[in-house]
């Protein structure tokens, strides 16, 4: 059965709305994570230790979407996903840093462009859950 232009449009309004909640979870997660942490003294600097300060806002980024999946009643296995999103882009990136082909700037630049559509092929990947039809 095809859908109606109206039904195919909700269903492509919600993956775009659902779609902007995990950027806003994402962001609100790195600044309410980030400022608690570093309030705390246990921020990294970018430029020293490039790493440790990347890996800790992918999971400042990751707990903001987890706490909202969840939330909104998502499963384990496509939250850990969107999460994954966060920490895939250094796989590559890491090496580069390393042979010194880029530095914690680029590292971070770069990572984070890539996790956009990082989160958009792992929503592709159950587009009938983040769609709102699933059964």
């Amino acid at each position: 059965m095809t859908q109606t232009a109206p039904t195919a449009r909700r269903r492509w309004g919600r993956f775009a709305w659902h779609y902007a909640e995990m950027v806003i979870a994402m962001f609100a997660g790195m600044f309410v994570l980030g400022m608690l942490l570093s309030a705390a003294g246990l921020g990294f600097s970018h430029e020293r230790q490039p790493e440790l300060a990347y890996l800790l806002m992918a999971f400042d980024m990751s707990v903001g979407m987890a706490v909202w999946m969840r939330y909104r009643g998502h499963g384990w296995a496509p939250t850990l996903e969107m999460c994954a999103a966060m920490f895939v882009p250094v796989v590559p990136l890491f090496p580069l840093l390393w042979l010194g082909l880029i530095d914690g700037g680029a590292l971070m630049t770069i990572a984070h462009v890539a996790m956009f559509p990082l989160m958009l092929a792992a929503m592709f990947r159950r587009l009938d859950e983040y769609a709102g039809c699933a059964a």
